[in-house]
């Protein structure tokens, strides 16, 4: 009994480990694996510009140290209690990253959508070159169809002959 409840767990493990081998090695899952990897270094490299660039000239502006030491005092420091501060400027520094990363997705989807249409564009004038338009575009047909066709036409040659 213990041997058959072992044997049976081996082949779910194996099963499932079949199962889970065909899903990651998919194509769209790899590819989204990459997009993941590519986005990780992405979002590396924003950070980077929003706070080795950016803030530091925005500190400039307002004449501060450091853009992310910017905050208001909510409640100030007890001996049992912490100072609860606002955090304003981290806050603003992570709205930069966002709109700087939101602004290269819109960027890069506008170019796919315009490829896209230039694509299907081309792709419409290579068809319409293939099919000149006084020429009869004829269905394809079946085997069955075709067979039928035929028949249908020995018929009407028999018809007419037949009524002549």
């Amino acid at each position: 009994m213990k041997k058959n409840k072992l044997e049976k767990s081996v082949k779910n493990v194996n099963s499932f480990f079949r199962e889970f081998k065909s899903f990651a090695l998919k194509k769209n899952i790899v590819d989204l694996a990459v997009a993941v990897v590519v986005g990780g270094a992405f979002g590396k490299i924003v950070t980077s510009l929003v706070n080795d660039i950016i803030m530091p000239l925005i500190s400039m502006l307002l004449k501060t140290d450091d853009f992310s030491n910017l905050k208001l005092l909510l409640r100030s420091a007890t001996e049992n209690t912490t100072a609860v501060y606002l955090n304003y400027g981290l806050f603003i520094k992570t709205l930069a990253d966002f709109f700087i990363i939101a602004l290269c997705i819109f960027i890069v989807i506008k170019f796919m959508n315009k490829a896209q249409k230039a694509l299907e564009t081309v792709m419409e004038k290579i068809d319409n070159k293939e099919k000149p338009e006084n020429e009869e575009v004829k269905p394809i047909l079946t085997k069955d169809q075709e067979l039928l066709t035929e028949i249908v036409t020995l018929l009407k040659k028999n018809e007419e002959k037949s009524s002549k």
